[in-house]
């Protein structure tokens, strides 16, 4: 098991697991390359520039979130190491499977001085809470929402009172005391408070607000009437097709399964093939701010901003946090 572990976290399989991340996310945009020409060709400078801006707003939302669950637990970091850590690791979402991204927060966050335990932590947490409020706010745009265009995923809004009763901090430190346990790790020398959910809370809430703010300057650009509805529509649909997307762990950062259910949601607001036109764009505008954020992340790390060495970089004084 030790030799096991040793090998994971080998610096060769370290820079492989990059270089596969980094392939597959290049390879979604060039396979998209045609419908791209298309839909820059229906949309204005101005829209996709906005469009860009708000997708590194909606990313960083997201960075902010995990960042103050992360702080909250015990472990502050500076936003430049926030960004080291967060920026390569959201790579592994483009990995079938669904955990990737949280084990490569577990080893990264280790050349900070962080428990790997502390990283999964509050990796799942910030994951949870995001799932949790993005349900919440799709539920709260079911009035703008067909029945129809929700299909066969409308069952995520209700059961999202059932999970939001696991976030409470009583009920959420239990379980990860036991999920510790269960994998022989020590406890967390701080458990989640109130005060730290709430401020996760509010900014995984405005990411999904950016998002959807970001989807709806798409779909307008397209032809979607610009109105409070439509913009109610934009925000919940986007916020309930990631939540879906994440809940189907085997498609590669929800690939595939969160078009369609975006797509469905704005169908009948959009003419012809805009719908699916604007999923793509919004989906190709977000992998390339994840790649943009992760080169941000490869460079600091480089360029010695770390507190310890980067097992990227594979040094031999390396501290383990978890050793």
């Amino acid at each position: 098991m030790a030799e096991a572990a040793r090998v994971l976290r080998s610096p060769a399989v370290r820079w492989g697991f990059l270089v596969v991340a980094v392939g597959l996310a290049v390879w979604y945009v060039v396979d998209a390359r045609e419908q791209l020409a298309e839909a820059a060709a229906m949309l204005s400078v101005g829209t996709l520039t906005a469009v860009v801006v708000l997708g590194f707003v909606y990313v960083w939302c997201t960075l902010i979130a995990w960042r103050a669950v992360l702080a909250d637990l015990g472990s502050r970091l500076s936003l430049r190491d926030a960004v080291s850590v967060f920026g390569l690791s959201q790579l592994g979402k483009y990995l079938p499977g669904g955990v990737w991204n949280v084990v490569a927060a577990a080893e990264i966050g280790a050349d900070h001085s962080i428990p790997r335990h502390r990283s999964v932590a509050s990796m799942a947490i910030a994951v949870l809470v995001s799932v949790v409020s993005g349900a919440a706010v799709g539920a709260a745009a079911l009035p703008f929402v067909s029945a129809g265009a929700l299909g066969a995923w409308g069952w995520v809004v209700w059961v999202t009172p059932a999970i939001a009763v696991v976030l409470l901090p009583p009920v959420l430190n239990r379980l990860i005391g036991l999920a510790l346990r269960v994998g022989g790790r020590e406890p967390l020398a701080r458990p989640l408070s109130w005060g730290g959910l709430a401020t996760t809370t509010s900014w995984s809430v405005a990411g999904w607000l950016v998002a959807g703010t970001q989807t709806w300057v798409l779909a307008t650009g397209l032809g979607m009437t610009p109105s409070g509805r439509t913009f109610a529509l934009a925000v919940g649909g986007w916020a309930l097709a990631w939540t879906v997307g994440f809940l189907v762990v085997i498609a590669p950062a929800g690939a595939g399964v969160r078009e369609i259910v975006l797509a469905g949601v704005l169908a009948g607001s959009l003419p012809g093939v805009a719908a699916p036109l604007a999923v793509l764009v919004s989906r190709v505008v977000l992998t390339v701010v994840d790649g943009v954020l992760a080169g941000a992340g490869l460079l600091l790390a480089r360029h010695g901003v770390r507190r310890t060495s980067g097992r990227f970089r594979g040094s031999p004084g390396h501290h383990d946090p978890d050793r």
